[in-house]
């Protein structure tokens, strides 16, 4: 049947052609689906009125996700804080699978020249999994989606860098500097841009005795007020694992475990001797979680904790006296605020031979391989329900009034005198 083939069509089109060529072809569709109205009706046992109504909720189905990622993207086009580089705008633009990566782990979490080496390595594995790789970062204050090697060099092996979290945005751009994002300020860039899937290494959380010295990182306000689903290894070994969970759960945040155990991964080793609330088995599990989340509007992001693998796992006590250690040495030396995260990474990277550098590196690369899979069956999703809207399309089966191709508006005026002077025509 005609109808059929035109849906077909449409489906077809959205996925596999700009959105310029999209736009011509769904009014092609809609043009033909009048003309043959009544020759369809006649034909077919299934009403007119039906047929076009599940039409347009088809077409709307397949364009919801690409347009808001569009018009998103012109902003940042069209603005001067922001940099979008070629091959996200093009992802962008055709509604390929994208992964945001932060850069504070290039400016401050590993050395040179092992961070450039680990960001290269991120980014292929990110497109050998299928999505676009995205790394945000900022420079000469500018906002820049998706980095170049010549700026992820500079990035790399420039010292004095800023750390940039949400409070730290507006200063560093008015002031012109550089620096890399944090999981918080990479988080409200990527729900700017229309990037759902953000990877990271590890969250920040609430910091040893934070219950004394309220030090509570604003990655875990951001997820609870961004829209953006995070694939770290859990939070970073250096923290208060369980406070953090606890102020999650407080900030409204779905936190997931990846893979065969509830176990939350503790960033270097796989076990903390805490249980996720959720667990998702694979990939297609956790996009089925993430778009159910953008679906219900919720404002919240997603936690998604995947263990470091096996064999590049750390000792937890290993680990664990690295860090009493290195909390001792940064009492002593009264390091405190952002200041302290790198520290205590670099001092148990020191106090470990190595070995904490070395899990940091696979876990990395093992969050981006999964992300990029996330993304990829995320796409999917979006693609097939719209913007990521897991509830059927409804059928229509009652008569409903249909306006094609036309708009109704009304003007209402409001006299603001109780007199209206009306103009005289006077015909000799």
């Amino acid at each position: 049947m005609w109808l059929e083939c035109g849906t077909a069509q449409a489906n077809s089109a959205a996925s596999s052609t700009s959105p310029t060529s999209l736009q011509s072809c769904l009014s092609d569709n809609l043009v033909q689906t009048t003309a043959h109205v009544c020759q369809t009706e006649t034909q077919s046992a299934i009403p007119a009125h039906s047929m076009i109504g599940n039409l347009a909720c088809t077409l709307g189905r397949q364009t919801g996700a690409v347009a808001p990622r569009i018009i998103q993207m012109r902003r940042f086009l069209h603005g001067t804080h922001f940099r979008v580089s070629s091959s996200v705008e093009e992802a962008l633009t055709d509604g390929r699978p994208i992964v945001a990566l932060e850069s504070t782990i290039i400016t401050h979490g590993m050395p040179y020249p092992q961070n450039l080496s680990m960001a290269r390595e991120v980014e292929e594995i990110v497109r050998t999994n299928g999505s676009v790789p995205a790394t945000v970062g900022i420079l000469n204050g500018r906002i820049h989606i998706g980095l170049n090697d010549e700026e992820l060099q500079f990035l790399a092996k420039s010292k004095n860098l800023v750390k940039v979290s949400r409070r730290d945005l507006p200063y560093v751009l008015s002031q012109g500097l550089s620096g890399g994002t944090t999981v918080s300020g990479t988080m409200i860039v990527a729900h700017k841009a229309g990037i759902p899937v953000f990877v990271t290494g590890g969250i920040g959380g609430v910091h040893r005795e934070g219950e004394k010295t309220m030090d509570v990182s604003a990655d875990l306000t951001e997820l609870g007020r961004t829209a953006v689903a995070v694939i770290s290894a859990g939070v970073k070994s250096i923290l208060d694992i369980g406070r953090t969970l606890e102020y999650l759960e407080t900030q409204g945040v779905c936190v997931a475990a990846f893979g065969d155990s509830r176990e939350f991964p503790a960033f270097f080793s796989r076990q903390s001797g805490f249980q996720a609330p959720c667990q998702v088995q694979n990939e297609e599990e956790a996009a089925k979680l993430i778009a159910s989340t953008l679906a219900l509007g919720l404002g919240s992001g997603v936690l998604i904790a995947v263990p470091c693998p096996k064999e590049d796992a750390a000792s937890g006590q290993i680990i664990e006296d690295a860090i009493q250690e290195a909390l001792s040495n940064a009492r002593s030396k009264g390091i405190t605020g952002k200041e302290l995260t790198p520290f205590m990474l670099q001092k148990v990277n020191e106090l470990t031979s190595g070995k904490s550098l070395g899990s940091n590196i696979a876990l990395i690369q093992n969050n981006a391989r999964v992300g990029s899979r996330i993304a990829v069956a995320l796409s999917k999703i979006q693609t097939a329900t719209g913007k990521g809207n897991l509830l059927p399309c409804e059928k229509v089966t009652a008569l409903r009034p249909v306006v094609i191709g036309g708009i109704n508006v009304d003007f209402i005026a409001k006299a603001r005198n109780t007199t209206i002077q009306l103009p005289v025509c006077i015909v000799q």
